[in-house]
């Protein structure tokens, strides 16, 4: 008799409590609440008749059983009113709590006018403060760049295409030499991948990237390249021209001399083309002739590669001294390459290349030097000894991305890294030191800018690599080169917002950003 009356005061309780608990609700809501009540009655009371039809059948049939354990009759039986009434409290107590979650929102969101004023009052202000200084505005984004971990290391993607890239301009020279085996042109050499790409970092996304070669050349028979200077008193000398100079080939069997032949033996008509003639000015190679005819070559020559099945390839029209192209597959990827040509400076990694970042001022007959591809093999040489996981090159490609926008180049970056790659212990070029190695990176460069110096990394530098392999001019140049020269005559200090990268660094959740 107990169980009945613990029940019957429990769902006393629960119904009062209910009752008190919707007092604030309206006239329909209450109506509806005792109907579902309603409802819930007549369904206790049905399955109370249906338990106790089952009893009693059972009681009918197994007559034996009941008589010798009266007691365990009774104890199922009450356990099963136990049972209903516990799930029917349930019930209701599901169904009183899916009502108020219902409601609830109903009453929230009819917040007073005084609360939506102040809501709006307090937006307006923070938008105020949030314009009132540009400057300080982008800083906050750069901050919110870094501490959101949206900046991605797009090394993987990078390396995978440029073996991609690599493998079609290899195709693409290998036709063209045999093509052109029987003529005075330019040797084309093996491409020899240059630039960041290569090098496993990108200033940019790895869709934006631009994948740089560069094709060495070479004169062909009867013929050699002399380099002069360009801009005496200038140092370092970066300028160069070069002039092509016809050599004597009489005891080459079947090779044309062009200095002892008959004048009317030379000019027949029959003859191959001669780099004389098309490739060069007063003598010396015109680079924006030889981007020309290399630019024509490859619209001839790329049908008849296999490529052209993968990709649809378009020649750029954006500079006069190099070859860009931009393939795309039938998927819709892009791939942006860019061929720069090139002549080696004797038997080192040093070369005058056409590439210029401001080739619209530079004549056509100009070479600068660039250490390009001595870049390239000093990073692939650090990669090879540095412990597993390229941090380096993450390092690299975080600070530049972190500093996206400022005043000054990439180049910048990547010579600072080249600089502590080259001095600090390469142990320290792991995950668990790779924060501090981006804040000194991040320092240094703000020290550097202040003091607009920061030496070039080939010139004077005695612990250089035995793997990098320099002109004496450069290895044993007795003063440095400072590519911060520009700014000493430039008043202010470009340096503004790297104090605020470096701290945004700091508070950072760093280590996925290294990831």
């Amino acid at each position: 008799m107990a169980a009945p009356k613990f029940l019957t005061l429990l769902l006393q309780g629960l119904l009062l409590y209910s009752g008190k608990v919707l007092e604030k609700l309206d006239e329909a809501a209450w109506k509806r609440m005792e109907e579902q009540e309603q409802e819930m009655n007549e369904e206790m009371t049905r399955l109370m008749e249906e338990m106790e039809r089952r009893s009693q059948l059972r009681r009918n049939l197994v007559p034996m059983i009941v008589q010798q354990r009266p007691e365990e009759q009774s104890i199922t039986t009450w356990g099963a009113v136990l049972f209903a009434a516990i799930a029917g409290v349930l019930i209701l107590l599901f169904w009183l709590w899916w009502w108020l979650r219902k409601t609830r929102p109903e009453a929230d969101s009819g917040g007073s006018e005084k609360e939506i004023l102040d809501n709006n009052t307090d937006k307006k202000d923070k938008e105020e403060e949030e314009g009132s200084d540009r400057e300080g505005v982008e800083n906050k984004q750069q901050g919110n760049r870094i501490t959101s971990g949206c900046i991605e290391w797009p090394g993987q993607i990078m390396m995978s295409r440029s073996r991609v890239v690599k493998e079609l301009v290899d195709d693409l020279l290998r036709f063209l030499r045999t093509r052109l085996s029987n003529s005075f042109v330019p040797v084309l050499q093996p491409a020899i991948g240059v630039g960041s790409a290569f090098e496993g970092w990108s200033p940019c996304e790895a869709d934006d990237a631009v994948y740089q070669l560069l094709v060495p050349l070479e004169p062909p028979a009867g013929h050699s390249f002399h380099r002069e200077l360009a801009t005496l008193g200038r140092i370092p000398a970066r300028d160069y021209r070069i002039r092509v100079v016809l050599e004597c080939a009489c005891r080459v069997r079947n090779m044309l001399c062009f200095i002892h032949s008959p004048k009317h033996h030379v000019r027949m008509k029959n003859r191959p083309p001669y780099m004389l003639d098309f490739l060069c000015t007063e003598l010396y190679l015109d680079v924006e002739k030889l981007a020309l005819w290399f630019r024509r070559l490859v619209k001839q020559a790329w049908v008849a590669l296999p490529w052209v099945r993968h990709y649809e390839m378009e020649v750029l029209p954006y500079s006069q001294r190099t070859c860009q192209l931009r393939l795309t597959s039938g998927s819709g990827s892009r791939l942006c390459i860019e061929v720069l040509f090139g002549v080696q400076l004797g038997c080192t990694d040093i070369f005058l290349t056409s590439h210029s970042a401001n080739d619209t001022y530079i004549r056509s007959t100009i070479w600068q030097q660039s250490c390009a591809v001595a870049e390239s093999k000093f990073f692939s040489h650090m990669t090879s000894q540095v412990p597993q996981g390229s941090f380096h090159l993450r390092c690299l490609h975080l600070c530049t991305r972190m500093l996206k926008g400022m005043e000054f180049s990439p180049y910048t970056l990547k010579t600072i890294v080249m600089h502590f790659l080259n001095t600090r212990p390469l142990s320290s070029w792991c995950r668990r030191g790779c924060f501090w190695q981006v804040v000194d990176i991040l320092n240094f460069l703000h020290q550097c800018l202040e003091q607009k110096q920061l030496n070039h990394f080939f010139f004077s530098n005695s612990t250089m690599p035995e793997e990098i392999i320099l002109p004496e001019m450069l290895s044993k140049s007795v003063s440095h080169y400072n590519i911060l020269q520009h700014l000493v005559t430039e008043s202010g200090c470009p340096c503004q917002g790297i104090e605020t990268c470096v701290s945004s660094f700091r508070r950072s959740s760093w280590k996925g950003l290294l990831d």
